[in-house]
């Protein structure tokens, strides 16, 4: 097809393509699967996937509802592990009845490469950011989800990364929209210490096969780094082949490639191999450009983001003359803090749309 100026309106960022109903919505919910055009960090057009959820009560005259965009924490880099292919955005979002409840429309993005063609770039924050914006765009062009311009960002892990980042290029990507506040949980805000302070070794392992698979395919990083070719296979089986499951034991193979990853990169600090090393420093979040309010948690028992690499973004946010609530959860897990602390996300989100002040605690932490 020839690429021509009605082309380029059709994919413009946050076009909605397509919007299709879910059948199995649990009762008190409608959900759309939805395909959508967004940009990649190269400034290219790209459609992606995702999912909307509202209330299954009809939609109001006026205003239209405010939305959270839940930024989902790394599920794989293959196709078929994006979370809106089945029902589980209707079981990991946290709080999503309850957030329903209280009048929310929910945007659930699935990133480049999940759900869609291509190569999913694991923590590239633009990539991360413009689909999670463009989500919200599209979301708009659904009738009966009713949801308007203002908007709260909340996400875990990969997500509380990708919050940050949609959060740090909202104004100048998306500035029609109107973000009240960000809340990441457990969010990998320092990729180089989250390589080195992570506490399951096994976990990171996984990790760095995901993120160099990724990053060798996007940017033509050399697998070299960690070995033999047969090495780079494994570690590159391990990426595609596994979506992450924290309820599922791994299978024999799996913990048998995960070994060898462990070993090819027992002695290996990546953070000083190039072009890993600057790549990994270019992707972490700014804490001087939070642009709104930030929850900010972690947990104490996360041994795959280190307690303390949140603990001190969330301390220099405070310096940069950031609005910060930290929240460290005694015996949180990576994947329980969200879901053991949503009702509290979810009164603070409320708090930012009312438009109350919000109450930081810099200087206690």
């Amino acid at each position: 097809m020839a690429f021509t100026a009605s082309t380029a309106r059709a994919q413009s960022a946050g076009t909605l393509i397509a919007a299709d109903p879910v059948a199995t919505a649990p009762a008190g919910m409608k959900a759309w699967r939805i395909r959508y055009w967004t940009r990649d960090e190269k400034d290219r057009p790209l459609a992606v996937t995702g999912m909307v959820v509202a209330p299954a009560a009809p939609a109001p005259a006026a205003p239209a509802r405010p939305v959270i965009a839940w930024t989902h924490g790394l599920v794989g880099i293959a196709r078929r592990c994006a979370p809106s292919l089945g029902d589980d955005n209707f079981t990991v979002i946290p709080g999503l009845k309850d957030a329903l409840a209280r009048g929310y429309t929910v945007v659930a993005p699935d990133y480049p490469g999940l759900g869609s063609e291509g190569v999913h770039p694991v923590l590239i924050g633009v990539s991360e950011g413009r689909s999670t914006l463009d989500a919200v765009r599209a979301a708009r062009r659904i009738p009966a989800a009713a949801s308007g311009t203002r908007f709260a960002l909340w996400g875990e892990s990969q997500g509380g990364h990708a919050a940050l980042w949609s959060g740090q290029i909202q104004a100048r990507y998306a500035p029609e929209l109107q973000l009240s506040g960000i809340v990441a949980v457990v969010p990998p805000t320092d990729l180089p210490r989250n390589l080195t302070e992570g506490s399951d070794p096994r976990v990171r392992a996984l990790l760095i096969a995901y993120t160099a698979t990724s990053w060798s395919r996007l940017y033509g990083a050399p697998m070299a780094t960690f070995g033999s070719p047969s090495v780079q296979r494994v570690m590159m089986r391990l990426a595609d082949n596994n979506c992450v499951r924290f309820d599922a034991r791994p299978k024999l193979g799996t913990i048998a490639g995960i070994a060898i990853a462990q070993r090819a990169i027992a002695r290996l600090d990546l953070s000083r191999q190039q072009p890993w090393g600057r790549m990994m420093r270019a992707i972490n979040p700014s804490a001087a450009a939070i642009p709104v309010p930030a929850l900010i948690a972690t947990g104490t028992a996360d041994t795959i983001v280190a307690p303390a690499v949140v603990r001190d973004f969330a301390r220099l946010a405070c310096r940069r003359g950031r609005t910060v609530r930290f929240m460290s959860i005694q015996g949180g897990r990576h994947e329980t803090v969200a879901r053991s602390e949503a009702a509290a996300m979810l009164d603070w989100i409320d708090a930012r749309f009312a438009g109350r002040k919000a109450p930081g605690n810099c200087g206690t932490f």
